[in-house]
């Protein structure tokens, strides 16, 4: 066995891929690095022990400066990996993912196993291991070696970039929040400060000019006139850039900018570096959205200007659960910061690969929303704006009297929505259902609905809620409904506990037909002190795979699934109809499944006396 072939192998596919190329900013290095960066990293990566690490090749982009790719290489295929990932000197995935465990202390890095001598026992290993991460992650981008640009895209646009990307936005939120608290910006300015700044940064003169400016009132005067610039640029009717003007006119008032120059200017270079670089690189993100709730978590009023934020993944879910594609034409009745929008055009876009013409359609002819708060539709104008357009089919209006007439014309074929939830102590509030409704009367025959709704939505057998079940049962079919889990709304400082309706609009239920339950109490977030509820595990990828596969197939699982006939006296959640495996049980289960047991019922009393409240009225 001689390990050089296996190099050679290496060396002649980086050839075939341009890493050689005189133009290609690459630096191919062999055994040893000229960097002091890297010999410092090195220097005690031998996988012997205490020593040099020598990779078989180390590469850097001298414009990608934070990405690195190592390859190490075995001549026998049998020493491509150990069972134990920790006999460095003997297996080619131990030795690299070592090497790449001393890198990963600066760099991201891409560490690459090769083992074999000719192509047909050739064996290639793909791992990354993003800088300050304890473990690595297999990579399954590509199963031979690639150019160079192909990796570093198919790096940032991953899923484990977008967590480490996601976790950093995190922590700047609260430093920035922190600071905007100490110069006495309220909780609700702050997310519509943040989006003023990141709109007027779509402006090519006013980045290159906002550090210029004499006094922090002229950079307030002027920010303030290239929001207004670029609202009139997106080709928004005058009433609606006049209101959006309106709810941007507090930033030129602000003391906290106006009497500090350096401050300002400091804030708006944050943001461009912070948050525009995550929304260069994430796009179909709903970044403003999720500052706004980061803000309101430190709010003295739970929920601000009425906002419940539907959590990313969640958003990204609806998006799969009612399968969206390049020709679908999707509609939220109540779009809020515009998240459900925004990732039903990722999922959109996506599917439109490189169909130029096809995305401009998309963005300006298949995504509407309606939005009654002024302030929260200044957001979702601003969101869609960042996101390369759609802005002009969010509407400020109330969806009970703008939807039919202005919507229903353009035959959506998929409604998502997230309600404003009933304010019990307020008469006059509608009913969520009656949101669903709505959004479902607006839809083509066929189209799918789907929505979050408080858990009682479902559970009430009785009363108005029974009512508007019924109502729905008569004109449309109810396909499923999932348990969510119960603090999904924790980082929006919302205790109510969910479920999510799937219905098909136009059709009516039909009699006899067996409706999908699903029991998805368990997401794998967890809540922490300082990031919110937070997928600090990764588990939610294999979970979203399960749910959505659950669902597709109409799976009945133990535990988990079920399905039945139900009416509108019914209750419409899992928990009702799913039998308990007792072999199964232990102490810690039995805790939990009281606590959720306690919760449904003191729910369902509260349901029950405050429809014996309306009664009476």
């Amino acid at each position: 066995m001689n390990e050089r072939k296996t190099e050679d192998l290496v060396d002649k596919r980086l050839r075939q891929k341009d890493y050689y190329l005189p133009d290609s900013n690459l630096v191919v290095e062999k055994q040893k690095s000229d960097t002091p960066r890297l010999q410092k990293l090195l220097a005690r990566a031998s996988k012997h022990g205490d020593g040099v690490g020598k990779p078989e090749f180390l590469i850097r982009s001298t414009r990608r400066l934070d990405f690195l790719v190592v390859i190490e290489c075995k001549a026998s295929p049998r020493k491509h990996v150990s069972a134990t990932l920790d006999r460095y000197a003997d297996y080619a995935v131990d030795g690299v993912l070592l090497y790449a465990s001393h890198l990963s202390k600066e760099f991201d890095v891409l560490a690459i196993a090769v083992s074999g001598q000719d192509e047909r026992s050739l064996r290639i290993s793909h791992y990354l291991h993003l800088r300050g991460e304890t473990k690595p992650v297999e990579y399954a981008a590509a199963r031979d070696i690639v150019r160079f640009e192909e990796y570093y895209q198919a790096f940032i646009h991953s899923d484990v970039k977008f967590r480490q990307d996601y976790r950093a936005l995190l922590d700047y939120s609260r430093k920035l929040n922190s600071g905007l608290q100490a110069k006495k910006v309220t909780e609700a300015d702050r997310g519509f400060l943040i989006s003023g700044i990141l709109i007027a940064l779509q402006n090519d003169a006013f980045k290159q000019s906002y550090r210029v400016h004499r006094t922090a009132k002229q950079l307030g005067a002027n920010l303030l006139q290239t929001i207004r610039a670029e609202f009139e640029s997106a080709s928004l009717p005058q009433d609606r850039r006049e209101a959006l003007a309106q709810a941007f006119g507090f930033i030129s008032h602000l003391p906290a900018l106006t009497k500090d120059k350096e401050f300002f200017v400091t804030l708006i270079r944050e943001i461009d570096d912070n948050i525009n670089a995550f929304m260069r690189t994430h796009k179909y993100y709903d970044t403003i959205g999720q500052f706004y709730v980061e803000f309101l978590r430190y709010a003295n009023n739970d929920k601000g200007l009425g906002i419940v934020l539907t959590p990313s993944h969640i958003a990204e879910l609806f998006a799969d659960l009612t399968e969206v594609n390049r020709d679908s034409v999707v509609f939220d009745n109540c779009c809020g910061t515009a998240g459900l929008l925004i990732a039903a055009m990722k999922a959109m876009i996506r599917d439109a690969g490189p169909d130029e013409k096809l995305k401009k359609q998309i963005r300006n002819e298949r995504l509407y929303g309606i939005e009654y708060q002024t302030k929260i539709y200044a957001l979702s104008v601003s969101n869609m704006i960042l996101h390369g357009d759609g802005k002009a089919n969010v509407l400020r209006g109330d969806c009970f009297e703008d939807a039919m007439g202005v919507v229903a014309p353009h035959k959506p074929t998929v409604g998502l929505l997230n309600p404003p939830y009933k304010n019990k102590t307020v008469k006059e509030d509608k009913e969520e259902l009656e949101y669903v409704l709505n959004n479902l009367e607006c839809l083509v025959q066929g189209g799918k609905c789907i929505a979050i709704v408080p858990i009682t939505c479902a559970t009430a057998p009785s009363g108005v809620i029974a009512e508007w079940k019924r109502r729905i049962l008569e004109r449309h079919t109810l396909e499923a409904v999932m348990s969510m889990p119960i603090e999904l709304f924790h980082n929006s400082k919302t205790t109510v506990v969910t479920c999510v309706i799937v219905l098909t609009a136009g059709r009516p239920h039909p009699k006899g037909k067996k409706t999908w339950f699903g029991y998805w109490r368990n997401d794998g977030f967890i809540k922490t002190k300082h990031r919110g509820r937070i997928d600090a595990y990764d588990r939610w990828l294999d979970i979203r795979e399960q749910w959505v596969s659950a669902f597709r197939s109409r799976e009945i699982v133990d535990g988990l699934s079920v399905m039945r006939q139900v009416g509108p006296q019914d209750e419409w959640c899992a928990e009702a109809y799913l039998e308990t495996d007792y072999s199964k049980v232990t102490p810690q289960s039995l805790m939990e499944a009281a606590k959720r047991y306690l919760l449904r019922n003191v729910m369902l009393m509260h349901e029950s006396r405050r429809h014996d409240t309306d009664e009476d009225k």
